[in-house]
């Protein structure tokens, strides 16, 4: 006696499209935990009052990058990652050469309000030396003399030169601008706990798998 089996529908091919709707439905639900946990830490950033620039740094990539695996996976990460790591969990800060730490008072930044500012950065923009005045209480300074600013946002002295190209202050006393802050160190608070945010987005993934398959049936 010869018997034969057939199975209707084709048993193979239902669980060829289960394993593709279980690829599908675990990559979309990875990307979509991880799309989740970078928009959580730029939102913890911005809130933190850091700005939208260091915000923007936070960047999230799916492996693979191209189709779909059941092994799928998300990378979320900063671009800078000491600047993150520092507000995530507080940091000491000191000078690299082991003297001042150089803090622009907001004159200064509303001086020079793009890019890094230090005193070498701000003389060569303003066209002002900057004189060292110690304080043994609170930190000490670096000071423009005899200075005014002009509308554009330039320092210059405020000197006037003689024909004989002696010069003489327009004013009786000398007048002196605040321009930077010398501290020997700065204890950067914590502002940020990332950590706080990465069990949610764990915790969503089995159900943004399940509801990905479903609506890829």
């Amino acid at each position: 006696m010869k018997m034969s089996v057939s199975f209707s529908p084709d048993l193979a091919k239902i669980m060829a499209e289960e394993t593709k709707a279980a690829e599908r439905a675990v990559t979309m639900g990875v990307t979509q935990a991880g799309e989740r946990l970078k928009s959580d830490w730029r939102a913890q950033i911005t809130g933190a009052g850091l700005g939208t620039k260091l915000a923007r740094t936070i960047r999230m990539a799916r492996y693979p990058k191209q189709g779909t695996s059941i092994g799928a996976a998300s990378l979320v990460w900063s671009k800078a990652p000491q600047i993150i790591g520092a507000h995530d969990e507080g940091a000491l800060i000191r000078s690299k050469n082991g003297f001042w730490l150089a803090i622009p008072t907001p004159v200064a930044r509303e001086r020079i309000r793009r890019g890094p500012l230090d005193p070498g950065i701000w003389e060569r923009r303003t066209g002002m030396p900057l004189r060292f005045i110690y304080r043994r209480s609170g930190p000490s300074l670096l000071v423009a003399d005899n200075a005014r600013f002009t509308k554009s946002g330039r320092v210059r002295e405020n000197v006037t030169r003689r024909k004989d190209g002696t010069s003489y202050s327009r004013l009786a006393g000398r007048t002196v601008v605040p321009i930077f802050l010398l501290v020997p160190q700065v204890k950067l608070q914590k502002r940020l706990d990332l950590d706080r945010d990465a069990p949610a987005g764990l915790a969503d993934l089995p159900v943004l798998i399940v509801a990905n398959w479903v609506e890829g049936r």
